[in-house]
């Protein structure tokens, strides 16, 4: 199982790009993100790979970010949400993005990625919810232990993550703190205080009251 390559660029595609390992060309499928963040051709890169092993063939995915390749893992676990699907939305978004949208249960902007329609939207929203909400909380990411269940670890930081805590010290559950504060930054912006996030917060859940 390919966990990790390291190698030059040899050539890149739409969604794909050829890494030339020590004279060995392995073609690995990238989002649009990962592929605009590789250097040139020639040039040394390190990328994280996701082996998917079929009867027909053995597909590598890279990802130039762990938490992209977390989100990849948490997407690809939702019914319905395949590789290709799973790499489109990482095209569309950023991880951290993608997180705070599905704690808002945003299904609006998880639905902007090519292919993606407002049922899977939505089951994407609500089934990995729960899973994401950690996210905020400590910068580790997420890991896949053998069994398949997903052990998430937070990668949020900054204002949204300091309201967060605020939120959870003055009583509500982690998953509520998160998709408030997570709706109140998408409503204020990415540059919003602490200051501005928890009252944002704080009038979002007292509506769901």
């Amino acid at each position: 199982m390919i966990a990790k390559l390291k190698g030059l660029v040899d050539s890149t595609g739409d969604d794909w790009a050829i890494l030339d390992v020590v004279g060995v060309g392995y073609l690995v499928h990238a989002s649009s993100r990962s592929l605009s963040g590789l250097p040139s051709v020639g040039e040394a890169v390190s990328l994280y790979i996701e082996t998917v092993v079929r009867e027909d063939a053995i597909t590598l995915y890279g990802f130039l970010t762990a938490s992209e390749q977390d989100m990849f893992r948490l997407l690809t676990s939702v019914q319905g949400v395949g590789a290709k699907v799973g790499l489109a939305i990482l095209s569309a978004l950023s991880p951290n993005d993608l997180q705070n949208a599905i704690a808002a249960q945003d299904k609006t902007v998880v639905s902007r990625a090519k292919g993606v329609g407002p049922k899977v939207a939505t089951r994407i929203v609500t089934e990995l919810k729960d899973k994401v909400t950690a996210f905020a909380l400590k910068p580790q990411g997420v890991q896949m232990p053998a069994s398949g269940a997903a052990q998430v670890a937070p990668a949020e930081s900054g204002a949204v993550a300091d309201a967060i805590s605020a939120l959870v010290n003055l009583g509500y559950k982690p998953v509520e703190a998160h998709g408030a504060a997570a709706k109140a930054a998408s409503e204020l912006g990415e540059d919003a205080t602490v200051g501005k996030l928890v009252p944002a917060a704080l009038k979002h859940l007292s509506s769901l009251a």
